[in-house]
Order: structure tokens, then sequence, then C-alpha cells
């Protein structure tokens, strides 16, 4: 038999335990987890190619104007994409992919990659999500009010989405995340028997 790879595309609010979840899953099932590139400098210790691919600003829009992102979006003055031809390389190779991105980016996957198998993981309620970016004491109470104000958007996004995980514990969410997983590479469209 032959296989594709999948791409997985896990996205929801500032909060909600992405990271925690997907380190969980990337321990109980072998990903390919996609690096992103950006035109803002390496920070000590960052390598090319390993935590991020660092372009210049013309070389980004170059890859843009080529189409070769699968989404891509700027902050604080830089761009941040996912290229496209190490996905496209490891899924040929049969391997799946794991794309850990914010939610615009997610909708843009979706335009350009309509085979993405897109999950959004999402908060028991909104009231959690906001005990959890306090929690966190990171950032002061203005940057919570923005985040929650741009969540509120993000979960009324989350029924576009092919499948809606909750992360009331971290245990549960990771579960659901590998059913899924496993559910969607024994679809019969994704594999061919020789």
């Amino acid at each position: 038999m032959s296989k594709q790879g999948i791409l997985f595309v896990v996205t929801g609010p500032s909060g909600v335990g992405k990271g925690t979840v997907l380190t969980k899953v990337r321990e109980r099932k072998e990903l390919y987890f996609s690096i992103s590139a950006t035109t803002r400098k390496p920070r000590e210790g960052e390598q090319d190619g390993v935590h991020y691919y660092f372009l210049t600003k013309e070389q980004f829009e170059q890859k843009v104007a080529e189409g070769g992102f699968l989404e891509h979006a700027q902050f604080s003055g830089n761009y941040y994409g996912t290229p496209a031809e190490p996905v496209d390389r490891q899924l040929k190779e049969g391997k799946d992919i794991l794309l850990e991105i914010e939610v615009q980016g997610a909708m843009q996957v979706r335009e350009n990659r309509p085979d993405a198998v897109r999950i959004f993981l999402a908060p028991p309620s909104f009231a959690e999500l906001e005990k959890r970016l306090t929690g966190r004491g990171t950032e002061d109470a203005e940057a919570i009010r923005l985040r929650l104000e741009t969540a509120k958007h993000e979960l009324t996004l989350a029924p576009q989405f092919d499948y809606i995980v909750v992360n009331n514990t971290v245990e549960q969410a990771v579960s659901d995340v590998l059913a899924i997983m496993q559910a969607e590479a024994c679809r019969a469209a994704r594999t061919q028997i020789d």
C-alpha cells in the first residue's frame, strides 16, 4: 500500500492549551512539525531551518508572489508564514504533518489546501479561557483584554473547522486529537492498495 501524508492543522484561541496538548500528541505519534518562515532577526540560539527559516523582507515577499506559502501574516512589523515546499515534500513521502497556527492562518490554509484536516481546540467555557490567560501571569490586564476580545471572534469561527476538540483536560484533548488523526488515516480515499 502507498500512502500520502496527511496535513493536520490545529488552531484555537490564545491560552487554550495548544502547545501543551500538541507536545503530548507528538510524544505519542510521529508527526513532521512544520517550520515557519519569518523576516524577524534570529534570537540567540535560534538556527535557520531548525527554529525558523529566516528570510529577508524581499525574499519573503517574492515567495508570497510565487504562491510559496500555505498561509502568511504580518505581526509587529515582521512577516511569518508556512512555506509550502517542505510541507509538500514531506506529504509526498507519506509523512503526516502538524501545523500549529493561529486561527486566521488556519482559515488561509483552508483556501489553499482544502484536503487539510482542520482541528479547532476550544476552551470548556469563555470564563475558563479568561482564567487560564490570567493565570499564566505573563501579560498585563490590557494585553489579556485584547487576547480575550480576539478569542471571542475566533470562537465564532470554530464551526467552520472539520473538528472541535474541547480542552477540558489535557489528557482527554490529547486522546481526542489522536483519535481524529487515526480516523483520518483510515479513510478509504487516503489509501491506495497496490
